[in-house]
């Protein structure tokens, strides 16, 4: 019987691939709020980590299992080397999920299989099955990745893919590990597959891909065409190196050229069905959600969730636009969730007001956060007339949604201008609540802030990029900066907002020390492709 599910499913391992970003990592909470908004984006199956690696990230995958998954949620997916320590951990953290996938893979190509894995084609042929069984004990649902399939010997991959199939795989995911495929090879892979692979039609054909070479979104495409049914993908496309195919521009290309791919899915080219189940108007609520809490900034010409997506500056467009818009605009802003909304809040709305739109805008607090956010909601209220969406989502991402704290903020105050050299103060408070203060000075008022902050600190790093933008328009708009600090090879984000720049400055990057020491205190984690499975006992 043909596993096709007759439309395409949405696998999203934005909280797996997408936190291996460098500086990209995420909190227990911080990656819970985003699995309740990807289930309320409609995306069918979440990868929400890989257990094995820490004890953190199986305590978060554990979480999301629990409280995210549902019966008529999404499935809930842990991956795992070929491993049975690996396989068994995961089981555990996915356990209490009512639906749930143990997503296990090795690697295929002669390359890896040389100088990484040091195996034989004959020691994974035999090593496929076994761990697949294994995994079946405990999921019913059990997805096999070929790792660097993209770069492996089609003849052995097909052996690899049927043997996996027999063992119990119900999803086979083709991975282009480096993003060294192009549109017109990766279709005729996936296509070899459905052809050579005798047992393919028990099994859903997945596709997972990175872009360093620019063409992820390009082939997931073209293996639609060629028959695959599951895209594995990121919001806002973030990931290693260039990051992996973006889920946003997955879902769109589908949705706007239906008529196009209607087709490959023995439809009527006019056919109204949708291909995928994600709820579009929730995309750019998504896209601002990751953005703010993994610090990772959208490049303004990004698309679909870019700030310029839905600009148009040239007089000619602006012309055609105001005459009708489909003259420059092929999708329409509402679509996404875009929209200029203003909500009615100002400081005499009550606790309820607000933390019903915080949940309308993906955000499930507790009763001790929403306090907070209530009460830095008020102080802005006192100095903004107008406070908007992104106003919210800047208050809660930099507030609330913060890694346990070391350090503690409690005074920046600064002096400078043209006949003034840049001078600095801050305070700082510890764990122990022990406070310190220093004073330093420096060529502009942020770089005086951090060099007092590192005075107090002294957590050897280095400052490799700063960014600071108006979170909506006006004088008394919020600044939101964005920071990443290096420190022993590791980079770590800081995010802050504040309608004082050099106040939103000094906390990101507070926030990004506070993520540096975290670091530093935990057992290093385990990568899942970088580091070897010592054994499968």
């Amino acid at each position: 019987m043909a596993k096709d599910p007759g439309r395409v499913l949405i696998f999203d391992t934005t909280l797996r691939d997408g936190e291996q970003s460098p500086g990209a990592s995420l909190n227990l909470e911080e990656k819970l709020a985003i699995a309740q908004q990807l289930a309320r984006l409609g995306v069918d199956i979440i990868e929400a980590g890989f257990p094995y690696s820490s004890q953190g990230d199986f305590a978060a995958v554990q979480r999301i299992a629990d409280q995210v998954g549902g019966e008529e949620g999404p499935i809930i997916c842990g991956l795992a080397r070929a491993s049975k320590a690996d396989i068994k951990a995961c089981a555990e953290a996915i356990a209490p999920a009512p639906r749930k996938r143990i997503h296990t893979f090795i690697a295929t190509s002669d390359i890896h299989l040389e100088h990484k894995l040091r195996k034989s084609r004959k020691e994974v042929l035999e090593l496929v099955p076994d761990m697949v069984h294994f995994a079946k004990t405990f999921s019913d649902d059990v997805e096999f990745s070929c790792e660097d399939a993209a770069r492996s010997d089609p003849e052995f991959l097909y052996e690899v893919i049927s043997q996996a199939i027999a063992s119990g795989a119900g999803t086979i995911n083709i991975p282009d590990t480096v993003g060294y495929t192009t549109p017109s090879e990766f279709g005729e892979l996936i296509a070899g597959i459905n052809h050579h692979v005798s047992n393919i039609d028990e099994a859903v054909l997945s596709v997972h891909g990175h872009n360093d070479l620019g063409l992820a979104v390009a082939n997931f495409l073209e293996a639609v065409k060629s028959g695959a049914r599951q895209l594995e993908c990121t919001i806002n496309g973030i990931g290693e190196r260039a990051g992996n195919a973006a889920l946003e521009e997955l879902v769109m290309a589908l949705h706007v050229r239906r008529s196009y791919y209607n087709p490959f899915f023995g439809r009527d080219p006019e056919s109204i069905q949708p291909l995928t189940a994600v709820r579009t108007e929730e995309i750019t609520k998504t896209s601002r959600l990751v953005s703010n809490l993994t610090g990772m900034v959208v490049q303004p010409n990004k698309a679909i969730v870019g700030a310029n997506a839905f600009a148009h500056e040239s007089g000619i467009h602006q012309d055609g636009v105001l005459k009708n818009r489909l003259t420059y605009e092929i999708v329409d802003a509402k679509t996404v969730g875009l929209s200029d909304n203003r909500i009615s809040l100002g400081k005499l709305s009550g606790r309820s007001a607000v933390r019903a739109r915080l949940e309308e805008l993906g955000y499930d607090l507790t009763r001790e956060d929403l306090n907070e956010a209530f009460s830095r909601f008020k102080d802005l209220a006192d100095r903004k007339r107008e406070i908007t969406d992104r106003d919210l989502e800047a208050i809660v991402s930099e507030q609330v949604m913060q890694p346990e704290a070391r350090y503690q903020l409690d005074l920046v105050q600064v002096s400078c201008g043209n006949a003034l050299k840049p001078t600095a103060t801050v305070t700082l408070t510890d764990q122990e609540g022990n406070q310190q203060t220093s004073v330093a000075l420096g060529t502009g008022p942020v770089d005086a802030v951090y060099k007092a902050l590192d005075s107090l600190a002294k957590e050897p790093n280095e400052l490799i990029e700063f960014s600071v933008k108006s979170v909506t328009e006006g004088i008394d708009a919020l600044g939101e900066v964005t920071i990443r600090l290096r420190s022993q090879g590791q980079i770590f984000s800081g995010h802050s907002a504040d309608t004082d720049v050099v106040v939103a400055a000094a906390q990101a990057y507070v926030n990004a020390l506070n993520r540096l020491v975290a670091y530093s205190e935990k057992k290093t984690s385990i990568h899942p492709q970088h580091d070897l499975v010592q054994s499968n006992i």
